[in-house]
């Protein structure tokens, strides 16, 4: 049984701390691919480290909340409240998509800007996700797709995998699926959703034990903890630390030796995954 894993950190660019923790998972552990945010303090300093790392996979982690945009407030006025920042969270915006008080002329302005920033700099992305996920929805999931035919971007991940019990969103999946195929472009399998900010050594060890035959993305959010990361509103902050130790853990590399997964990142090319050895930490 052929199974091929692209172990993934979202996040990169939020704070130099997570880059730092995201380059050293890459370089002393099973890590082969990162998202970067474009529109973030630290964004230029992971595209100038990311450079040095051409083994690491590099997509775009494309920010609908929780941030700024890239273009001013009034050229995406639907995306921004008062303050000229995107929504808190993606609950908010996603009511607000179905109000239909987002424009995905808005979307789509935007998310090129971010896309365009990182191809300015050097580097041709593997893959699209998106910051909390928000792409899922199936009306910004066809704008995404689009952009990623448009800019020549193979792979695009469907953030739902299967243990997820909410109906909806399997019925947001099963669109984006179609979505993603009818433009050609690859959806690998995807597992890291229920573990994020509570993953553990067993709990890790099982997932990877538990893939299936053919490509998976493991979504993971390393990162050191520095003080631009204690001021953000978000909930991922010692966690983040436990998985750069789990990710660069021998035990770890170890189950994935034994069962013959072969860790890859998103080719550039093609599509398709392509093959990259497991270094053993010491």
């Amino acid at each position: 049984m052929l199974r091929t894993l692209v172990v993934n950190a979202d996040d990169l660019g939020l704070t130099v701390g997570v880059n730092d923790g995201i380059f050293a998972a890459h370089d002393r552990g099973i890590l082969t691919s990162a998202s970067l945010m474009a529109s973030v303090p630290a964004a230029a300093n992971a595209i100038r480290r990311a450079r040095n790392r051409p083994s690491l996979g590099i997509g775009v982690h494309l920010t609908l909340v929780d941030g700024a945009p890239m273009l001013l407030p009034d050229r995406v006025p639907t995306l921004v409240q008062d303050d000229g920042r995107f929504r808190p969270s993606w609950r908010p915006f996603i009511v607000a998509c179905l109000m239909g008080r987002v424009s995905m002329r808005d979307v789509e302005r935007e998310l090129t800007a971010q896309i365009e920033y990182v191809m300015s700099h050097d580097i041709k992305p593997t893959h699209l996700d998106s910051h909390k996920h928000v792409h899922l929805f199936p009306p910004v999931f066809d704008v995404v797709v689009r952009l990623a035919d448009r800019f020549r971007i193979p792979v695009v991940r469907v953030p739902y995998e299967r243990t997820t019990a909410d109906f909806p969103l399997l019925l947001w999946a099963c669109q984006d699926y179609r979505l993603a195929a009818s433009l050609g472009i690859s959806t690998p399998k995807f597992v890291g959703r229920a573990m994020t900010g509570v993953m553990t050594a067993a709990s890790l060890a099982e997932a990877l034990r538990r893939l299936r035959a053919g490509h998976t993305e493991l979504m993971v959010h390393p990162g050191y903890i520095d003080d631009a990361l204690r001021q953000l509103s978000t909930r991922l902050l010692a966690s983040r630390e436990t998985e750069i130790a789990l990710l660069t853990s021998p035990a770890i590399g170890q189950v994935v030796a034994d069962e013959n997964v072969s860790l890859v990142c998103h080719d550039r090319r093609i599509g398709l995954l392509s093959p990259r050895s497991y270094r053993n930490a010491s």
